[in-house]
């Protein structure tokens, strides 16, 4: 009878304490920042049971205990392994016979499909899986169940054209950036050219200045007045094509980004790719984050140090990109 007792009120609170949870956790997504990350291309999770061993191997009173708690506390379906959804699956695995049990599980269900339809919509497909897993363990005949994995598979497609996309224009970028150097290369070489051209008829200009009687100086100023001109055309049309040429960027600063404490402790590594603009002043006037892996893990930091940057003041402003690696020591 103390079981009744206890987990009667829990269940029939259930659905008001999980609608509150739900609806903050939507507010929350709704006030998050409209920044996006750049894509990175989803991999199937590996397939794991939707209730943890170390929950299957508790006795039936502590899931009773933890599943009220973890109810009171709003832990409907999450985290993983300490949730009351997989409280409520293990106790059914062990007590089949428990009417409450399966009560729970039915009041916890709709909660738990619409968290994975949310979860879907953010393309966090681990966590999707995780879900749909669950539900399909409190009910493999669930009507939202093709829908949602027929969703999995297709976003997952979707995720995938994008940062492949993304990968090409990458790769389109560095190609042209690749073009123009090599037509700066060959702006310099030709510069270099006239230069010495203009040189060696002015050395011939200048012999044949000192070789020519006094009748011919009047033909020699000519010359000397042509090649004036010559070397004026040149120069001029040098300032053009360097004017022309985009502004190298000289670094000042760049303080490397801090290294996030929970990816230290897990020893994980990763790099982000961020695209940034230097104003005039040298300093960055607008950061944005084109790739990261793995996603959300360094991105804060990596735009965090990139804002601190400063490079030599330029005539225009730049807008380039840098790669930023996170690696643990020793790693």
């Amino acid at each position: 009878m103390s079981h009744v007792k206890t987990h009667g009120p829990a269940r029939l609170f259930a659905p008001m304490i999980l609608l509150v949870a739900l609806s903050a956790c939507s507010g929350k997504d709704e006030t998050a920042p409209a920044t996006p990350a750049a894509p990175v291309a989803p991999t199937a999770a590996p397939a794991a049971p939707a209730v943890s061993a170390k929950v299957q191997s508790m006795g039936t009173e502590e899931l009773r205990e933890l599943a009220s708690k973890a109810l009171r506390e709003n832990r409907m379906y999450a985290p993983a392994g300490d949730n009351a959804i997989e409280y409520y699956l293990a106790l059914r695995d062990k007590t089949p016979d428990d009417a409450s049990v399966k009560s729970a599980l039915t009041d916890l269900l709709p909660y738990t499909l619409i968290a994975a339809e949310q979860n879907l919509g953010r393309e966090d497909f681990g966590e999707t899986q995780r879900l749909v897993a669950l539900i399909e363990k409190v009910d493999p005949t669930a009507p939202a169940l093709p829908r949602l994995k027929q969703g999995i598979s297709g976003s997952m497609q979707t995720a995938l054209k994008r940062t492949q996309e993304e990968t090409d224009k990458v790769k389109k970028d560095a190609e042209t950036r690749a073009k123009q150097l090599v037509e700066q290369q060959r702006l310099a070489q030709q510069q270099t050219t006239e230069a010495e051209a203009a040189r060696q008829i002015a050395a011939q200009q200048e012999a044949a200045r000192r070789d020519t009687q006094d009748a011919e100086r009047q033909a020699t100023a000519r010359r000397e007045a042509e090649q004036r001109q010559q070397q004026a055309a040149a120069q001029q049309a040098a300032a053009t094509r360097q004017a022309a040429v985009a502004p190298s960027l000289r670094p000042v600063s760049t303080p490397a980004p801090r290294y996030p404490a929970d990816a230290l402790r897990s020893g994980t590594s990763g790099e982000v790719l961020v695209e940034l603009t230097v104003g005039t002043d040298g300093s960055v006037t607008a950061a944005r984050v084109l790739r990261a892996t793995p996603a959300r893990v360094f991105d804060r930091e990596a735009l965090n140090a990139v804002k601190r940057w400063k490079f030599e003041p330029v005539g225009a402003p730049v807008t380039t990109r840098r790669t930023l690696a996170f690696a643990p020591e020793g790693g």
